[in-house]
């Protein structure tokens, strides 16, 4: 023991200078007090200089080119009327198409330019007269209109537009004497594929979903809308990630007061960064407290398409393959998007189902647990038997079976979600088979306990949005200990109490329980669905421009038969 102590204590004292590390973390009170407002972590107001070893000094140092080693610059000359001027290529690797740089940029740059360096004269013959002309082109002209084939390009002078250009995986020209640079397309960046939702399954809808890359998401809608009316207008939110998102609506359909509102959130937003969809969710929804979800999310072009023609107005952030639309109701999270694709009467079918898991999956346990603790006298006589006789080897109360076969649940649905996908199926499966049935067998619940939150659990899939079942599960662990307390009358307070909620809610102005709170046409935007031909007004609540989608005769051919 003594020969560690002596060894580490060797350590610990040597007198080596180059051993000592004198490094120590400020004091709390070494810190400046900083403004609680996000400042831009650089200044990029400045203007490019004339000078070209000024922009190159400039760009290494913002760029930290010393130590960045995707960042490439490129140096070279071009040769114009005679004389040659020093210029550089800056662009970040694996961003840009190598190829498109050398074969349309450094080639046509590098190459002999003495042929754009002569005046052009051209010929106008009027009433017999000839006219003249000369045009002589400078150095700027002739990179602009003759020696850059590039079908995006933009003369910029800053140097916060042209960085943010570089970022974006665009390529930048400077030269010497020119005050300006170019940025130009070449953007080669790698992207998964269009490939059918993971989420949103259909079985007779679309098999397209959106990916991650914004351009390739507004290109699928406007594919879809194919009208010169879709408005798609960038904003950049986040001071250091700069993310582009993109804000699309049908000018002379969606309500000007809406995408004024949807603007104004999220061009004020003071964030550092931005990755996902999900959290600009949280940024802009109505009441981010809720539980509820005040914004939908869907990863189908077509849905989101058919909210844009309702009047709703869709944002896409880049890097995400979610799209938000908004306004939201409450019946807009329990639509598939296989509703408008089956004949009205399946449709109406699936969504009465639906309304029944609902029920189960908020109120099943908690009204077992109310029956019978306080209202025995509701169940018939041979099932009270029964569940008597299977409580008999069980010595805990009904509440805490039930908690804990919720929880396990809980746990075996978590679980199955997060293991690989070929062992997914296989420990939700495996898990609730013999958790449950060691569970009996050792007289910790009993069977009925299994039945229900089997049910309960099941009831949970069927509703078609991911958010609202969160929220609903959390619910049922609130009215389980409300049915516990007071039985019916604790469950029938949960239920007004949960209405008052949602009908307080409103997402961007429209109140979340509408057509039903206020009562508004619900034959034509209820829950269930009416045949599409009966489908002629867009959504009230909406107050869009456009408020008919179809004629009062739809199938005008119709009538001309009937002719």
């Amino acid at each position: 023991m003594s020969l560690f102590n002596n060894f580490f204590n060797k350590i610990l004292h040597s007198n080596n200078t180059q051993d000592n590390y004198n490094f120590v973390l400020p004091k709390s009170n070494d810190i400046q007090n900083q403004s609680n407002t996000l400042k831009p972590l650089e200044n990029l107001d400045q203007t490019v200089y004339s000078d070209i070893k000024h922009n190159l000094e400039y760009i290494k140092v913002k760029y930290n080119a010393l130590i960045n080693s995707d960042i490439k610059i490129r140096n070279f000359s071009i040769n114009f009327k005679n004389q040659k001027y020093s210029a550089f290529l800056i662009f970040i690797d694996g961003m840009v198409n190598s190829e498109v740089i050398n074969r349309f940029v450094l080639t046509p740059l590098m190459l002999d330019t003495s042929t754009y360096s002569k005046e052009i004269i051209s010929t106008i013959k009027s009433n017999d007269v000839t006219i003249r002309k000369v045009k002589s082109f400078n150095l700027e002209d002739t990179l602009y209109n003759m020696l850059l084939p590039q079908n995006d390009i933009s003369r910029l002078t800053k140097f916060s537009e042209i960085i943010s250009n570089i970022n974006k995986g665009n390529c930048a020209l400077f030269v010497d004497t020119l005050n300006c640079a170019f940025t130009f397309d070449v953007k080669d960046l790698k992207q998964r594929s269009i490939e059918p939702p993971t989420s949103e399954v259909v079985i007779s809808g679309s098999q397209e979903g959106f990916v991650e890359v914004i351009r390739t998401n507004t290109s699928l809608l406007r594919r879809l809308v194919n009208n010169e009316n879709l408005i798609i207008e960038n904003v950049n939110v986040g001071v250091v990630t700069k993310t582009d998102c993109a804000i699309c609506y049908i000018k002379g359909i969606a309500n000007d007061e809406l995408v004024a509102e949807v603007k104004y959130r999220i061009s004020n937003l003071d964030i550092d960064y931005l990755i996902s969809s999900g959290q600009l969710n949280h940024l802009i929804e109505d009441n981010p407290r809720s539980s509820l979800p005040q914004i939908i999310a869907t990863e189908r072009p077509d849905t989101a398409t058919s909210y844009l023609l309702e009047g709703r107005v869709v944002v896409i952030v880049n890097g995400t393959p979610f799209v938000l639309a908004m306004p939201a109701t409450f019946i807009d999270f329990l639509a598939s998007a296989e509703d408008t694709n089956l004949k009205y009467q399946f449709a109406n079918l699936l969504k009465i189902i639906r309304i029944i898991a609902l029920v189960f999956t908020v109120l099943l346990p908690g009204l077992y647990i109310a029956v019978t603790t306080f209202h025995q006298e509701l169940i018939p006589s041979e099932l009270l038997f029964a569940i008597v006789a299977s409580r008999n080897s069980v010595p805990f109360p009904i509440l805490f079976e039930l908690i804990i076969m919720e929880l396990s649940f809980e746990l075996i649905r978590e679980a199955g979600i997060r293991v690989p996908s070929p062992l997914g199926a296989t420990i939700s499966l495996v898990g609730g088979l013999i958790l449950g049935e060691a569970a009996v067998s050792a007289g910790i619940v009993s069977p009925i306990t299994i039945i229900i939150v089997a049910i309960t659990g099941i009831s949970s899939f069927a509703l078609p949005d991911f958010i609202i079942s969160f929220h609903f599960r959390i619910a049922r662990f609130s009215y389980i200990f409300l049915g516990c307390i007071a039985g019916f009358l604790g469950i029938a307070f949960g239920i007004f109490v949960h209405m008052a909620i949602l009908a307080n809610l409103e997402s961007f102005g429209v109140p979340y329980l509408n057509p039903y709170a206020p009562l508004t046409e619900i034959n034509h935007n209820g829950y269930f669905l009416a045949p599409f031909w009966k489908k002629e007004k867009r959504p009230d609540a909406f107050n869009t421009k456009r408020i008919r989608s179809q004629s009062n005769i739809s199938m005008t051919w119709k009538k001309g038969s009937e002719k």
